[in-house]
């Protein structure tokens, strides 16, 4: 048994960050590499040792095996971690690493192989009393044989890519007419993203919920598991929020999925930690999905509810030593949620945020509320990786108070500079589909416009009120530092004019709308109009984050404060970002769509879809742009002539560039 001394991480991030956290607790020295984007990120400075590697793109770096096995060697690192995504599952980098004289942490290439093929991994953990959806795995892919075999099995049923990942490559047939269509659809998907175009058949199972287990296997013979994360909260089969333990089990159907798990496990001969995914339909019948042979990025909601530290069981377990714990040993407590904070922007299709981080406000980290970030203020969300800025993880005694921590959690995070996805996850928790624990993996995306605001959604007079009294303290109290004599009538920021307090107009934006008010009063007593609607405000007083007031004579307490040029309000749980603008400013006539089209943000140009001088059409799609993992569709705002074109296929394009001009 060999201690490990030095670690090597090949990943970046969060994830390395949080490695790096418990290798320092361990007393392991720690190695990080790192690309041209990440110089000067949040992993580069936590290591003790930090090694260039290439690139921005991962292509360049981080899934260069050659590189990061130099990087290792270099450093006199004698182990190396993987994280998750990247190479964390790619059997030949843990083959190089063991033919390196290194430690891979995690399970050997062997295991990860077994996994490879979807339709391989299904045949094998059939063969080991693993349930597995009914179906057809078979090789021979004859359009007739497999007309024959979807109405053996019977509709609805899920045409899969056998080599597929991140739902590419799939449909879901429902009669027996549809299937050829669409078995020629997935097969072109298919053979388009992962160069085959082999295809296997599968039940489809309705409304189902996606509960996984975490298992952990030693070299000694030892296999276990670590009990259930759910994870049915989804969006186009991305995870979004993560729990443990799930509502739905009972303590049979968990024990059955948790031996079934170990099962999985024993059946590729598995070591160190991995993640058997299960489907699970509406009466309990669950079905074996596949193994992640690796760390998940959920891992920190088994944590906080067994109080253990699943980074060292992994390095442990890598040293040679046996679990630390049996089967019977595992004592949970309360219930564990996690939601993963992007910038991305859901009312533009969840379009992925790139640029510097101008203010990040978090909650501060307790035993029930935990931060795994991988920025801080002032870094930069690159557009080359995942734009996730952070995990909150909160523990409740029970699953109603971890819902309440989390909402409390939500509340105390504010990004300012990219977008954020925070709204969408405070309607999130919020909705009864997640508070009753009734969310399949479906529901997201088949009721997506229930997370989102209402495009005809009316700003809360208290909130206007709120953020118009909030202004006016603010103004006063600026007013009242820059004279020269605070007691001087001169000093004082009220409009005054001889015998009474004179009139304030004030003006805010709020979703596009513009709004004033007209404000008389002072030092925290005015009088608010807004069209015909008045308030009388009395004794506003405005803290760091805390806004207290009496509107009307009833009190109110609302967490309200400056967020960048914006004011941040909480009315009913609700957040409103209201814009302060000048009072007095020229508005122009809006003559219609835009003359111009600038790139939303960084990124690669893949295709141009017109040339200069050609008749556009409003709505015609001009470019399309490769940014954070996404094509981007940009179209034509009007009709007219393409009088500028300033694109072309493999430019790289910053955010606001102008690419394309259009003339009457």
């Amino acid at each position: 048994m060999k201690r490990i001394q030095t670690l090597l991480i090949a990943n970046r991030g969060e994830i390395a960050c949080r490695i790096i956290r418990t290798c320092r607790r361990l007393g392991i020295r720690t190695v990080a590499v790192y690309s041209d984007a990440d110089a000067r990120a949040q992993h580069v400075r936590q290591a003790d040792q930090a090694v260039h590697i290439g690139g921005s793109s991962p292509a360049e770096s981080y899934l260069c095996i050659d590189k990061i096995i130099a990087a290792a060697t270099r450093t006199g690192a004698d182990a190396v971690h993987p994280g998750y995504g990247f190479l964390s599952e790619n059997a030949d980098f843990a083959e190089a690493c063991e033919q390196a004289s290194l430690v891979f942490v995690g399970p050997s290439a062997a295991s990860m192989r077994k996994m490879g093929s979807k339709a391989g991994a299904k045949l094998l953990m059939q063969a080991h009393g693993v349930p597995v959806v009914p179906g057809y795995t078979g090789e021979n892919q004859d359009p007739g044989l497999l007309q024959t075999e979807a109405d053996r099995i019977g509709y609805p049923l899920m045409i899969k890519a056998a080599h597929g990942g991140g739902g590419k490559g799939m449909r879901v047939v429902r009669a027996s007419t549809e299937f050829g269509a669409a078995l020629e659809s997935c097969q072109r998907e298919a053979r388009n993203a992962f160069g085959r175009d082999r295809v296997l058949l599968e039940r489809y199972v309705g409304k189902p919920r996606h509960i996984e287990f975490q298992v952990f296997a030693d070299r000694h013979g030892q296999t276990m598991h670590l009990n259930e994360r759910e994870c049915s909260a989804q969006r186009r089969y991305q995870k979004v929020l993560e729990e443990s333990p799930s509502a739905f089990l009972t303590p049979d159907l968990r024990a059955r999925m948790g031996a079934a798990a170990v099962q999985a496990a024993q059946a590729i001969d598995y070591c160190n930690a991995g993640t058997v995914e299960f489907i699970v339909g509406e009466h309990g019948d669950f079905y074996f999905m596949e193994i992640n042979t690796r760390l998940q990025v959920e891992h920190p909601v088994t944590e906080m509810v067994l109080g253990l530290d699943l980074v060292a069981w992994q390095i442990r377990i890598a040293e040679g030593q046996p679990l630390p714990l049996q089967q019977q040993d595992l004592t949970p407590h309360g219930h564990a949620i996690e939601l993963r904070l992007y910038a991305e922007d859901p009312e533009q299709g969840f379009l992925p945020g790139s640029g510097k981080i101008e203010r990040l406000r978090l909650p501060a980290p307790t035993d029930s509320v935990r931060i795994d970030g991988g920025v801080i203020e002032g870094d930069t969300v690159s557009i080359f990786y995942d734009p996730m800025i952070t995990k909150l993880i909160v523990h409740g005694a029970d699953r109603s108070d971890a819902l309440r921590r989390m909402r409390l959690a939500l509340a105390d995070c504010d990004v300012v500079g990219p977008k954020s996805n925070i709204e969408f996850l405070e309607r999130l928790v919020r909705h009864p589909a997640v508070i009753n624990a009734d969310i399949d993996t479906g529901y997201l995306d088949r009721h997506l416009d229930e997370f989102l605001p209402k495009p005809d959604a009316d700003l809360p007079d208290l909130a206007r009120w709120a953020v118009a009294s909030a202004q006016l303290l603010e103004q006063e109290q600026v007013q009242r530092n820059s004279s020269a004599d605070p007691h001087s009538p001169w000093g004082e920021s009220d409009a005054w004019r001889l015998g009474h307090h004179g009139k304030r107009v004030l003006a805010f934006e709020w979703r596009g709308q513009r709004f004033e008010l007209a404000a008389h009063g002072h030092a925290g007593h005015y009088r608010l109009d807004f069209g015909t609607q008045h308030a009388d405000v009395r004794h506003a007083r405005l803290g760091d984050t805390v806004l207290t007031l009496e509107i009307d004579g009833q009190a109110h307490r609302l967490q309200c404060h400056r967020s960048g040029a914006d004011w941040l309000v909480f009315v009913d749980e609700r957040r409103y970002r209201i814009h302060d603008v000048p009072a007095y400013a020229f508005t122009g006539v809006d003559k219609g769509g835009s003359d111009k089209l600038l790139a939303p943000m960084p990124g690669r140009i893949i295709a141009v879809r017109a040339k200069r001088g050609d008749t556009v059409s409003e709505g015609q799609e001009l470019i399309v742009m490769e940014a954070m993992k996404m094509e981007i569709t940009l179209r034509a705002a009007r009709a007219g002539t393409l009088a500028e074109l300033r694109a072309s296929v493999g430019e790289f394009v910053e955010a606001d560039a102008l690419l394309v001009k259009i003339e009457d």
